[in-house]
């Protein structure tokens, strides 16, 4: 995405509103995940006299914005590139079929689980800042980490529906395995901030 901040976030917005099939909720949740590192990069900005290490935070907090961004436009690519090889496999059947899809539809999957990965190298920091940054920022390094929580969410959910779990049925796909237990563990340290915060 080019342009300015205010004129990149609204040419998501509007292309989220639309009829397209992408961008969707993929890209919606990388977006948050982004929102969410840049509240961080606020809180250790202001946190040089109370963390040493504040300006590594930072350093950290702004490379996995920028990731995140990066992350928005993959999430749409990944699923247009589905769609691609699904028309061009349309006369395939069987195993033909599943060895065309396999490279696009893994893909669908490979991105929203780098969405979950990312969030909780964020929530990560969130918790770090939270505990030992600047205390009157507290507040937006806790709201930091409920966006990774509900990232988290949003992502596992993608996964399930790309690997192609039926609601309220299992899967043995290690993929979303880790996912469902990355999410659990930031659901669990959101509510543990929230409920330490003033």
């Amino acid at each position: 995405m080019s342009g300015t901040p205010a004129v990149r976030l609204d040419s998501l917005l509007e292309a989220l509103a639309s009829k397209e099939p992408a961008p969707a909720s993929g890209s919606a949740a990388a977006a948050v995940l982004a929102a969410a590192a840049a509240l961080l990069e606020k809180c250790a900005s202001v946190s040089t006299t109370h963390m040493p290490d504040a300006a590594s935070v930072h350093a950290k907090a702004h490379a996995l914005r920028l990731h995140a961004e990066e992350l928005i436009e993959q999430d749409t690519y990944a699923y247009l590139e589905f769609v691609v090889a699904q028309r061009s496999a349309k006369e395939l059947t069987g195993n033909e079929l599943a060895d065309a899809l396999q490279p696009s539809a893994a893909r669908t999957v490979e991105v929203p689980l780098d969405i979950v990965r990312s969030s909780a190298e964020v929530a990560e920091l969130a918790d770090q800042l939270a505990a030992r940054g600047n205390p009157k920022l507290r507040a937006d390094a806790v709201i930091s980490a409920m966006l990774c929580s509900a990232v988290a969410d949003a992502g596992t959910v993608l996964i399930g529906v790309n690997v192609g779990v039926k609601p309220g049925s299992s899967s043995r796909d290690g993929r979303l395995a880790e996912a469902k237990r990355i999410a659990r563990s930031l659901r669990t340290r959101a509510r543990r901030l929230a409920s330490q915060a003033p």
